[in-house]
């Protein structure tokens, strides 16, 4: 299983050879053993390349799922993971991991001096086992997966707008009143979301300006340019700084959840553990307004 993993993951007998410490001839006949084992082709061998049939496509991700429980397995019976070592890979928001996931890495890499780190910035929701991340940081309620969940936070959205917007428009009260005001759309859906009496309700807006970048919305709504409706952490220093004040908070909706997620098919290794501490040691990602 490991030669398997090893041709699909160099593309290559001779490569995985190398990696294995073996001859290419003795990686040939394991993949082949492993292979009239299954009663199934897992690569598509050519005189220029190898690559993963369907079959050992799925029997790919089942393979590393199997590898890693072994590997954490065996390093816990013998003591080895009681310190964090390895390569942690990490996968967060672009902004929120910009703004508050990097800096925690910063002091992760400096106290685990055995374990090297990348951080992966995405906006999309990434696969943890098929691009092989160790945990993922997400904002928002999850869908049923085979991931565990770990609540570190909460994230509002809310609605701002600058001081000299309101004052010369006036603050909306209600909902409602968006309509006789300019508004700036980010993301791809005009209705924003408020709940009254414990019910949710949309209100479509007409904005001025449309982007897909949160930092845009927030410079323009600084200039005097409307409202917007943006997460809580991406307003906090122009809130902060009186750049920009919240509107309509008595209307907001219940916050969202940040979770750290991993996959419930490897044990927990020493290395993944030690970060979510540290995340809930010293992170503040409860946000309010």
């Amino acid at each position: 299983m490991q030669a398997f993993v090893a041709v699909a993951d160099l593309k290559g007998f001779a490569p995985a050879a190398r990696k294995l410490g073996l001859s290419p001839s003795a990686v040939t006949r394991l993949v082949a053993a492993l292979e009239q084992r299954l009663g199934a082709r897992l690569l598509q061998r050519t005189t220029r390349s190898v690559t993963l049939t369907d079959v050992g496509t799925r029997y790919l991700e089942r393979a590393r799922r199997i590898l890693a429980d072994i590997e954490e397995a065996e390093g816990a019976a013998e003591g080895e993971r009681t310190r964090p070592s390895g390569r942690l890979v990490v996968s967060a928001p672009v902004g929120f991991g910009r703004r508050h996931v990097s800096p925690i890495v910063s002091v992760y890499l400096k106290r685990y001096g055995e374990v090297s780190a990348e951080l992966r910035l995405s906006d999309r929701v990434v696969n943890l086992i098929e691009e092989g991340v160790d945990l993922a940081v997400r904002i928002g309620h999850l869908p049923d997966s085979s991931l565990v969940a770990r609540h570190v936070g909460e994230m509002p959205r809310i609605v701002v707008a600058s001081p000299g917007y309101l004052k010369a428009r006036g603050e909306p009260k209600t909902p409602e009143a968006i309509a006789s005001h300019d508004t700036i759309l980010f993301g791809s859906t005009p209705e924003w979301r408020f709940v009254r009496d414990g019910r949710e309700f949309r209100v479509t807006c007409t904005p001025r300006f449309t982007t897909n970048i949160a930092d845009a919305a927030i410079q323009y709504a600084e200039a005097d340019g409307g409202l917007t409706d943006v997460m809580a952490y991406q307003a906090a220093d122009a809130i902060k700084a009186g750049r920009l004040k919240v509107v309509l908070a008595k209307f907001q909706r219940p916050p969202l959840p940040i979770q750290i997620v991993y996959p419930t098919s490897r044990l927990l290794s020493a290395k993944v553990r030690a970060f979510v501490d540290l995340v809930v040691e010293t992170s503040e990602w409860h946000f309010g307004t």
